[in-house]
């Protein structure tokens, strides 16, 4: 079977989705031709931006011109706004004249925002597909909720997954004493991009509420990733005095990911906005309790308490509370290993694959 895999982004959740999709597939014999529509290393974004829309629009139609003959099915990973949407809306107006399968992932994490803003583009795509992937239930509803029910059928829930290969189990004890950080410490650990979707200056909050009134002086809050926010947060941690307890520590290593991940007691992600967090399931897969915010397709993972713990995003309060539970409770760290195993990428490959075999089986 030969698929073409069209990719939006070059970074985030989204990119590491299509990496890791691709090299399984091609693990299961998939052949995949490969078509990324970001620029690289342009400088001046007016010629980014221009490029951008250039590979999304002309530079595909001419993709599709040459090889839809010689693919079964192109697959498309779009996200949002519309600028990431644009390889979809493209690829869904070549579909009928060139006669091929076409199913598109939709990645966004503000989907409902999305469809109420660009409700004919929506459909205009949906009613030319024929398979609609989202990574989450939730996403389903609002499509169906907002565009219409009869694009049901169309729409297949294939969660996020994780690489068993990229992280592996150490044990804390080593994992402290690599970093240098004692025994007694009471660990969060947050990973992502300083974005405001993020919601780090809220796990900020909390982490001066665990200190100054709960009196966790041995709290120790370590935030992994570069964005912008990078000076707004730091300034918010030195105002509440918090340089001893709250550290960003910028992008690391994955060695030192690893022993970040496995040094912590507990994942804190107080999100506004999500999909299905890649690292939500790196986290899971290495035993690490999770704590996140009942968003996106989050509460469709951490099912049970013996996950994890949901909160509602910009809940102080809860969020405060959620920690604190985490962070005294015994968790059976085995049995979030055992649970996160069915979300390696692997198995998502397989679901990715049965549909693609509908569609081909389909058309025979």
């Amino acid at each position: 079977m030969m698929v073409g895999t069209i990719k939006t982004k070059t970074t985030g959740g989204m990119a590491t989705h299509t990496q890791e999709l691709v090299e399984n597939l091609r693990n299961l014999n998939v052949k995949i031709f490969y078509y990324k529509t970001n620029p690289h290393n342009i400088y001046f974004k007016i010629f980014d931006y221009f490029i951008k829309i250039s590979k999304r629009t002309i530079g595909l139609s001419i993709k599709l011109l040459k090889n839809a003959n010689n693919v079964d099915i192109v697959h498309v990973q779009a996200s949002g706004p519309i600028g990431g949407f644009l390889p979809a809306i493209t690829s869904a107006f070549w579909k009928k004249i060139l006669n091929f399968k076409l199913i598109v992932t939709f990645h966004y994490s503000q989907t409902e925002s999305f469809l109420k803003n660009y409700p004919n583009i929506s459909r205009f795509v949906l009613e030319r597909i024929d398979n609609f992937i989202v990574v989450s239930k939730r996403q389903r509803d609002y499509i169906t909720s907002i565009i219409g029910k009869k694009y049901y059928a169309k729409i297949t829930v294939i969660p996020n997954g994780y690489n068993p290969k990229k992280l592996r189990v150490i044990e804390k004890r080593e994992a402290r004493n690599r970093l240098n950080l004692q025994l007694n410490y009471k660990i969060i650990l947050n990973i992502g991009l300083l974005f405001e979707k993020k919601g780090q200056k809220h796990l900020i909050n909390s982490s001066k509420e665990l200190i100054c009134i709960k009196k966790y002086n041995d709290l120790k809050c370590f935030i992994i990733g570069q964005g912008p926010l990078l000076n707004q947060l730091q300034q918010q941690i030195n105002e509440n005095k918090l340089e001893n307890h709250v550290k960003l520590v910028g992008f690391v290593s994955l060695e030192d990911l690893n022993l970040y991940l496995n040094s912590a007691d507990i994942f804190v992600l107080p999100s506004l906005h999500e999909g299905n967090p890649t690292v939500m399931f790196e986290a899971l897969s290495l035993g690490l309790p999770f704590v996140g915010t009942d968003v996106g397709g989050i509460p469709e993972i951490i099912t049970s308490d013996v996950y994890g713990l949901l909160v509602k995003p910009s809940n102080l309060q809860q969020l405060t509370e959620k920690i604190i539970k985490a962070l005294e409770k015994d968790w059976d760290t085995q049995k979030i290993r055992k649970y996160a195993e069915q979300f390696a990428w692997k198995n998502i490959a397989k679901q990715t694959v049965d549909v693609y075999e509908k569609l081909v089986n389909i058309s025979k």
